[in-house]
């Protein structure tokens, strides 16, 4: 992929550095496995997979711990 979409890790509040870490992550899912018919086929293997689930959450929030870190954790 050589889109160019993410220009800064700045986000203004907390709740949009949290939906910016979701982006980061699906986008590493879509870099990953860049095939939309394969991930549609695997969707349910792991959407019903609390194993899945956690480890999506995890990613989700290393990657929020890197947004709130460039953002100096909002502190003004």
């Amino acid at each position: 992929m050589t889109d160019s979409w993410l220009t800064s890790l700045i986000t203004a509040t907390p709740q949009e550095g949290f939906e910016l870490a979701i982006t980061l992550s699906r986008r590493g899912v879509k870099y990953t496995q860049p095939d939309p018919e394969v991930l549609h086929r695997l969707r349910p293997d792991y959407a019903n997979s609390a194993d899945s689930l956690t480890a999506a959450s995890h990613v989700i929030a290393v990657n929020f711990q890197t947004v709130a870190a460039a953002n100096n954790y909002w502190r003004t």
